[in-house]
């Protein structure tokens, strides 16, 4: 959930429960979207359905991001539209420099004061690659692959930073009847249909890997990303449909996805890309007990925790998140076996001001718009943190991290590639 949105008045309740224990908020939305707005999505059921259905005839843990993460890992581009290509080597720095953004979409000024002065950022940086941490179309995500809200929010903002865009899914793009619930993933799959349309948004299917190369040793990646789809087992309320479930196929096949993808990557640093954090000091708080919540599948995020902690802790670099709209690099930890997580959600809203839990930071905002520039090569990976004047659109460089280690050294797991 993000800062304006409703809260459940029990964890766990379907949105039709929501609903029903909420006169007030059922009456709000059917004056807004008119009454079939409250009525079930008949398409939805039945694209869960027949999702699982397909799925069950597949081995075990091969979805539709799995059969295609070797072609994303290449790099290959949707048929239809010429495609900003994604980089084959370093900028003349020695550096892949990347643009990080999260929980832009809403066409606002401060999107659009982001943009502008990440423009300038990314010309003196050398960007060839960026990516957009979810909430990509507030405030309940695209009613097609082809809705005017890509061009509004996506399209326009970023006309000028012409490079791929890695994007993930956020719960607003997932919204069900409550706008950012995340309670319909299935509406996920109309921003992987854009992609056909689209020479920046690059989402090959719902959660992939894209692998930048070493011009040294193109069998060894300098840098390698994995796009999860968190909104499964973080959404404001229970999914209803089998196929979505925490326990389900879906979330079966993308764990094993994930895991496998992880062990085969040869990439000096690893980068994990989802909307939800792990780990975070701002309001929503950290996956487990997200909004204060302490019972629940959904609601407080346990089942990400436990994804988190059991197969990405320890053997990537980063996790990069959104969803808070505040700007936070957190120190690697024992807790977190030396993962470092970074949430950057701040490309179009802000925070309110404070830390409201005090996990390890090595520097931290709550109060500012901003984005982050990711750079990385074979000796080192440094994150650069930018603030935005949104009346002037200038942006500061408030915060600059680097680390030489991997997490492989940090943890102990490993050594570091020479």
């Amino acid at each position: 959930m993000c800062d304006d949105e409703l809260m459940p008045p029990r964890a766990d309740l379907t949105e039709q429960q929501w609903l029903r224990a909420d006169a007030p908020l059922a009456r709000d939305l059917a004056a807004t979207w008119g009454p079939r707005a409250l009525a079930p999505h008949r398409r939805t059921l039945l694209g869960g359905a027949a999702a699982g259905a397909a799925l069950a005839v597949l081995p075990f843990g091969v979805g539709q991001a799995a059969a295609t993460q070797g072609a994303a890992s290449r790099g290959a581009a949707p048929q239809g539209v010429a495609k900003y290509p994604l980089p084959d080597a370093p900028n003349p720095k020695g550096e892949f420099a990347v643009l990080v953004t999260g929980d832009a979409g809403t066409g606002g000024e401060e999107q659009l004061a982001v943009t502008e002065a990440a423009r300038r950022v990314c010309r003196d940086e050398g960007i060839s690659l960026a990516v957009g941490l979810g909430d990509n179309i507030y405030e309940n995500g695209p009613e097609s692959d082809h809705d005017s809200e890509f061009r509004d929010k996506f399209e326009t903002p970023n006309t000028g930073i012409d490079v791929p865009w890695l994007m993930v899914l956020g719960n607003h793009d997932c919204s069900g009847l409550i706008p950012g619930s995340g309670g319909d993933p299935s509406r996920g799959d109309r921003e992987v249909s854009y992609a056909a349309t689209s020479p920046r948004w690059y989402m090959p299917s719902r959660y992939y890997n894209v692998a930048l190369p070493s011009p040294q040793a193109p069998g060894d990646p300098v840098v390698e990303f994995f796009a999860l789809d968190t909104n499964p087992v973080a959404s404001t309320v229970a999914q209803t449909s089998p196929h979505y479930q925490w326990d389900g196929p879906y979330m079966r096949a993308q764990r094993q996805w994930l895991d496998a993808a992880l062990s085969a990557s040869q990439a000096r640093w690893k980068v994990v890309l989802g909307h939800h954090p792990y780990l975070n000091n701002g309001k929503h708080g950290s996956a487990g007990s997200y909004d204060g919540f302490l019972i629940g599948h959904y609601t407080r995020g346990i089942h990400l925790k436990e994804l988190y902690e059991q197969v990405v802790c320890g053997r990537a670099d980063l996790i990069l998140s959104g969803h808070d709209h505040t700007l936070q690099i957190l120190e690697p930890t024992t807790r977190t076996a030396g993962t470092r997580q970074i949430v950057c959600g701040a490309a179009a809203k802000s925070g309110d001001g404070r830390a409201h839990f005090d996990h390890p930071a090595a520097w931290q905002n709550f109060s500012d718009v901003g984005f982050m520039v990711l750079k990385a090569s074979e000796r080192a990976m440094t994150v650069d943190t930018y603030t935005v004047d949104v009346p002037a659109r200038t942006a500061r460089l408030a915060h600059s991290t680097t680390t030489s280690t991997t997490v492989a050294g940090r943890s102990g797991v490993g050594a570091a590639r020479a």
